[in-house]
């Protein structure tokens, strides 16, 4: 949840890369970067529903920029975040 890279994951868990893949797939029924982009997108939700703006939002979740938000919203959520908060379209 702490956005931290898989690589350093793994080792901390003293698990190799792909260890830690498999050990997901079976968990989650996904990889850890998919994962890694589920939690970092709960907590860009977490921000905007507080009211912070969706540029800040993207910021402080850890996004590149609030078009990267954007397009992590929709792959992940099937919507614009604007809808997905409730706001429509």
């Amino acid at each position: 949840d702490a956005g931290r890279p898989v690589a350093a994951t793994a080792d901390e868990l003293g698990l190799g890369a792909r260890r830690l893949h498999r050990r997901s797939l079976s968990a989650f029924g996904y990889g850890p970067k998919t994962l890694a982009r589920i939690l970092r997108l709960r907590r860009a939700l977490e921000l905007a529903r507080a009211g912070v703006p969706f540029a800040q939002t993207a910021a402080r979740a850890g996004y590149a920029d609030q078009a990267h938000l954007a397009r992590d919203v929709r792959e992940l959520a099937g919507l614009p975040l604007g809808e997905l908060l409730g706001g429509g379209g």
